[in-house]
């Protein structure tokens, strides 16, 4: 079994990572919106293809005002187009940060939990063998084991416990 988490990240650093975090929470939370899943949903969606779209209009509507109906607040799709644009890519570098975490994560977690079920049945094995003390630690292990149980159908891996 190859060991890829072998680098113990140091405390201070996760401290100053937690602490980084909640810095830019704090500094953004004046401006953010929370939104409700039937929100999210119904939502007209900006993604990387549509904004180009969105640029090139504002620009446009900024550029012809006589083209501009009379509905649409020109200084609300300032703000909005501002704030989508330059907040694409804090969104982009936080997607990194959280696929890198959620990576590392990952692989320590997988290699935690290939280390305590080779453990565990090292235990039960010296616990059928009658070693002095293996019973009690294997019994207290047991309890503890995680039973696999199947995934239900919209379940995704991070959802469901271990499945055997």
């Amino acid at each position: 079994m190859e060991n890829k988490h072998v680098v113990s990240i140091p405390a201070d650093i996760l401290t100053q990572v937690q602490n980084l975090i909640q810095q830019a929470n704090t500094l953004l939370a004046p401006y953010a919106i929370a939104l409700t899943p039937a929100e999210r949903h119904s939502m007209l969606k900006m993604g990387e293809k549509t904004l180009s779209f969105v640029e090139k209009s504002h620009e446009f509507a900024a550029q012809n005002l006589n083209l501009v109906p009379p509905y649409l607040n020109m200084a609300d799709f300032d703000i909005d187009f501002a704030d989508a644009h330059n907040l694409w890519t804090v969104l982009l570098a936080s997607q990194q940060l959280y696929e890198n975490l959620d990576d590392t994560t990952m692989v320590a977690g997988s290699e935690a939990f290939q280390a305590a079920l080779v453990f565990y049945n090292s235990v039960n094995m010296a616990a059928r063998q009658d070693i002095p003390g293996a019973k009690a630690v294997y019994e207290e292990l047991r309890k503890r084991f995680p039973r696999g149980r199947r995934k239900k159908a919209n379940e995704t891996d991070s959802d469901s416990e271990f499945v055997s």
